[in-house]
């Protein structure tokens, strides 16, 4: 598998379509890996994209160069990473698609880099400009894992059965059926990383309070903060039947952007609908990209 070395880890990452094409990073979320692009992928194949799915720091064969890098996974330093990916394949500007984490990453990018990234699109994770609010009661029982995160008993629970942990969003977050068996076995070789423990877990710590962001990122952390909104060209993919982030959270998130902005609402989809309908989701995207 290709791979770039950074300074503090060697990121994985799966290339497809057209090598001098215009390229397009895709970022995954959790508990997910670089696969959950695979079917979006061959369909784009001919649409002169050069696509590029890394693995996150922490998942499947991405792993840290050393063992004093921190092993910090807040929203600014990801984006950093992804940068740093871009910067060791020679490619200066870019179009980006991600997914829940990767939807966080991905406006990192658009407002650390603006000069870099053309268009944005964001897939079931809202963007956290502004800073993130305490949520409803309701959206919180929704979040039941994050606050399981938070605690000594529940990081050693994860720490036993990460597979297991992980299933349960799947299955909680998109209709009943939607998966096989094969699927997530694949995918679940990506969690035995021996630190993606660790960056699950300060990824949704430090969201609330309960951790630090990386030092190196705080610039970027700050600036998120600061920014109201987005100028970039942005889509935004809801599935109507998400049962993380559901469709009302993000009905007046065009108030957040500036510029040309379109959310795509899809039926009898959950929270992964680059799996669950990679059909919608690529014909969007190369509407998205080539206009």
């Amino acid at each position: 598998m290709p791979h770039v070395d950074t300074d503090t880890l060697r990121i994985n990452f799966i290339e497809s379509g057209a090598k001098r094409g215009r390229p397009v990073l895709l970022l995954h979320g959790w508990p997910d890996d670089a696969s959950t692009w695979e079917a979006v992928s061959s369909r784009l194949a001919d649409r002169n994209l050069r696509l590029i799915a890394p693995y996150l720091r922490g998942f499947g064969s991405s792993v840290f160069l050393n063992d004093k890098v921190l092993r910090t996974a807040n929203g600014a330093i990801l984006a950093m990473d992804a940068i740093a990916l871009m910067d060791g394949l020679g490619i200066d500007t870019f179009s980006v698609a991600g997914h829940d984490w990767g939807s966080n990453i991905a406006e990192g990018l658009a407002i650390g880099w603006p000069q870099r990234v053309r268009k944005m699109a964001l897939l079931s994770s809202l963007p956290r400009m502004g800073g993130l609010k305490t949520p409803t009661f309701r959206q919180a029982q929704r979040y039941w894992y994050h606050w399981f995160m938070a605690t000594g008993r529940g990081a050693e629970a994860i720490a036993k059965d990460p597979h297991g942990f992980a299933r349960i969003q799947w299955e909680n977050w998109s209709p009943d059926g939607w998966f096989d068996e094969t699927t997530f076995d694949g995918v679940s070789k990506s969690f035995d990383n021996p630190d993606w423990v660790a960056v699950t877990l300060h990824s949704y710590r430090v969201r609330w309070g309960e951790a630090d962001p990386d030092p190196s990122s705080m610039w970027l952390e700050d600036r998120i903060k600061q920014t109201k909104s987005l100028s970039l060209p942005t889509i935004y993919f809801q599935g109507l039947e998400d049962g993380v982030n559901p469709p009302a959270i993000s009905e007046a998130l065009h108030e957040k952007f500036s510029g040309p902005f379109e959310r795509i609402a899809l039926q009898n989809v959950g929270h992964f609908p680059q799996r669950e309908d990679p059909d919608a989701v690529a014909r969007e995207l190369a509407i998205f990209l080539d206009s």
